[in-house]
């Protein structure tokens, strides 16, 4: 299986000791919001990095596959994606820990 691409976007700026959390993972920051991008090997992996995002406090607002062509956004119900983030749900996509 090889690794997919993806885009972790959580609310805040990240301090310089959060961004040592992400190794791995470049960082895009925004106005009030930071970006995780990058490639994520497995299942496994991705779970790992989201459970990160819960254990610092941090608010997760979307996970989406970058394909380099489209971005799909997990917030469908069907979506295995959203399933493992316990159900996004809402405009924000937040996810409660």
């Amino acid at each position: 299986m090889e690794p997919t691409r993806y885009r972790i976007t959580v609310q805040g700026r990240l301090t310089e000791r959060l961004k040592t959390a992400f190794e791995g993972l470049a960082l895009e920051p925004g106005g009030e919001r930071t970006v995780l991008v990058g490639e994520i090997r497995d299942q496994a992996h991705l779970y790992g990095v989201l459970d990160r995002v819960c254990n610092l406090g941090l608010e997760l607002v979307s996970v989406e596959e970058d394909s380099g062509e489209c971005r799909v956004r997990a917030r469908r119900d069907d979506d295995p994606v959203a399933g493992a983030l316990g159900g996004v749900h809402g405009e924000a996509g937040a996810r409660d820990c």
